[in-house]
């Protein structure tokens, strides 16, 4: 039997301009909700995630990260 999905955990979350129309574009793809997707996306992160190439953005994101709060 499936699991139900109950989204019961809310959060205020900020994003850039690029991360929201990420999210959208993911969502409408998809045939979800930008809730149902960021709930697939975490419950699977795992899976969807390419590890090597994971650790190696992230590098770069925090690398940018002082200049981009500028």
């Amino acid at each position: 039997m499936p699991k139900r999905l109950r989204l019961t955990r809310r959060f205020p979350a900020a994003m850039t301009n690029d991360a929201y129309r990420a999210l959208q574009r993911f969502a409408e793809e998809a045939g979800l909700s930008q809730d149902e997707a960021l709930t697939f996306v975490f419950e699977n992160f795992g899976s969807v995630m390419d590890k090597e190439n994971l650790g190696h953005r992230l590098r770069l994101f925090k690398a940018e990260l002082e200049d981009r709060k500028a």
